[in-house]
């Protein structure tokens, strides 16, 4: 462990020297030198409508997804809320990252730097789930990038058993990749003891998310600033190689792919998606191209996290979440790669601008998140029945997505807040970045209540207006996308680290295909 601590110490320069590393590649062409591109103004009112809680339930006291002022500040939020789902077990950890992966019955909870390098479990944790009502800690995963932080980049690919996370300090990392064959999940085995897994030999790639193509044989890394794109082949793990790279746009984020690999459906940081044409580097064509073949950009959220590919009788759709903005889910039409068309979108009460008062007079105090989506999950990747989306402060959402169209809340949970109960929480990305307590990532939301005439000062003001620095823990931030099995969601946030989650019988039934379907 001391060596690798002191390895890095010198990760700063590294990184910055990394990023400059000749590779051999093709880089893209402009990413709209061929691409139809759009640009899409409208601001979506409609919600999804609320669900019909059980009697057995504990139902949020706000408009829909707020965590009121009120209860924040009573302590009435260290309750937690739920409707028509119950927590049957949990494991309390030391916090759960921002995204976390699993496979079989483990659970792999991605890490955050610094607090990664902290006890008592440092790096990813890995939990036996053998037993969801009781959860036990199996592991730790300790190479350097785990301990660098995996941010968005910990994935699982079930059809090779490989896990793979790139190290990501600060919203960027550039050079570490592990990966590990989890055919044993429980005893994850590196199987890149030298490329990618020290420092001393870096890999050619910035890295923030990530994400495999359907087949595993492809591990893409992508960077936020810039949003460089790197195709990394696993066809040999022990040796993986870059093999295409490019800046599709200046900052790019998480991603989606088409079941054959031959499409990616990639999230751009600034609001919006871009389609491009992957068939070359799944091919391994020698010197592979990677054509834009639309650009899709939007005002309605921004931070857009990545997309979830689904078909409904056949016909190919995304769901596709903004981190920040207000702009909830995208639900897009993607049959015509060229002209890919907004068809719905999926919002809670609390997202439209007429409730942006309320939003800020209530997460103020809780950091620089306010009450938007970040991983979401399908449960088949065709027809789908439900989406089950990790929203930030408004804790785990599910969704009747049976109509695309047409779309309702069933259920919810929103985990007990921890509020000011820091202790042993080292791997909170809640507790490290709200030192900042004012919703920062709300403000094109808020600036657009405001122009739009809906913003009232008055309702905005309260107990928590003077907060905006250190954040109180008072609502969760839930990130990671929800595992489907049965009626169980397997979820982990960033205070409560890892809960096993029902959905009460009534609410859910699950299909006999059932499939956790994220994208990539």
């Amino acid at each position: 462990m001391t060596s690798v601590l002191v390895q890095l110490r010198r990760a700063a320069a590294f990184m910055s020297a990394a990023t400059l590393i000749p590779a051999v590649m093709v880089a893209a062409p402009a990413p709209s030198a061929f691409a139809d591109v759009q640009v899409v103004q409208d601001i979506s009112r409609s919600t999804a409508a609320r669900a019909t809680c059980d009697s057995g339930s504990s139902p949020e006291t706000g408009v829909q997804g707020d965590v009121p002022a009120a209860d924040r500040d009573s302590g009435r939020s260290t309750q937690g809320y739920h409707c028509n789902i119950t927590s049957i077990g949990s494991y309390a950890g030391n916090g759960g990252g921002v995204v976390s992966a699993s496979l079989d019955s483990c659970v792999y909870i991605g890490s955050f730097f610094p607090g990664s390098l902290t006890g008592p479990a440092v790096g990813v944790q890995v939990l036996d789930v053998s037993d969801p009502r009781n959860p036990v800690l199996a592991g730790t995963l300790t190479e350097p990038a785990m301990l660098a932080g995996t941010w968005e980049s910990l994935k699982v690919n079930s059809a090779r058993k490989l896990l793979v996370a790139a190290g990501v300090p600060i919203l960027t990392g550039a050079g570490l990749l592990s990966i590990y064959d989890i055919s044993d999940c429980k005893h994850p085995r590196l199987l890149n003891p030298g490329p990618g897994s020290t420092l001393s030999m870096p890999l050619p790639i910035t890295a923030h998310e990530g994400g495999f193509s359907p087949d595993g044989n492809t591990y893409w890394s992508s960077g936020t600033a810039p949003g460089l794109v790197s195709a990394v082949d696993l066809t040999d793990p022990a040796q993986p190689r870059v093999v295409w790279q490019g800046l599709p746009g200046p900052s790019m984020h998480g991603m989606g792919f088409s079941a054959d690999g031959n499409r990616m459906y990639l999230a751009n940081n600034l609001g919006g998606m871009s389609i491009l044409d992957t068939s070359a580097v799944q091919r391994r064509d020698p010197n592979p191209v990677v054509p834009v073949l639309s650009e899709t950009t939007w005002t309605d959220g921004w931070a857009t996290q990545h997309a979830v590919p689904v078909t409904y009788g056949g016909k190919p759709y995304l769901f596709t979440p903004n981190e920040a903005g207000s702009g909830g889910v995208k639900v897009i039409d993607v049959s015509d790669d060229a002209h890919p068309r907004i068809v719905n979108s999926i919002k809670l009460e609390i997202d439209l601008p007429e409730n942006a008062d309320t939003a800020l007079a209530s997460s103020m105090g809780g950091g620089i998140f306010s009450y938007d989506p970040h991983y979401c999950t399908a449960d088949r990747p065709a027809d789908p029945t439900a989406l089950a989306c990790a929203w930030f402060s408004s804790g785990i959402r599910v969704f009747d997505v049976r109509d695309p169209l047409h779309i309702r809340e069933i259920g919810y949970y929103n985990p007990p807040a921890h509020t000011n109960d820091n202790d042993g929480l080292g791997n909170s990305p809640h507790k490290l970045v709200s030192v900042i307590g004012a919703p920062v990532l709300s403000a094109p939301a808020l600036l657009r209540a405001v122009t739009s005439g809906v913003f009232d000062p008055a309702q905005a003001a309260g107990p928590r207006t003077g907060k905006v620095l250190f954040g109180d823990l008072s609502a969760d931030w839930c990130s990671s996308p929800p595992r489907w099995q049965g009626r169980q969601l397997w979820v982990s946030c960033t205070d409560n680290t890892y809960m096993t989650l029902e959905l009460d019988p009534d609410a859910y039934s699950a299909p006999v295909d059932q499939q956790t379907t994220v994208g990539s």
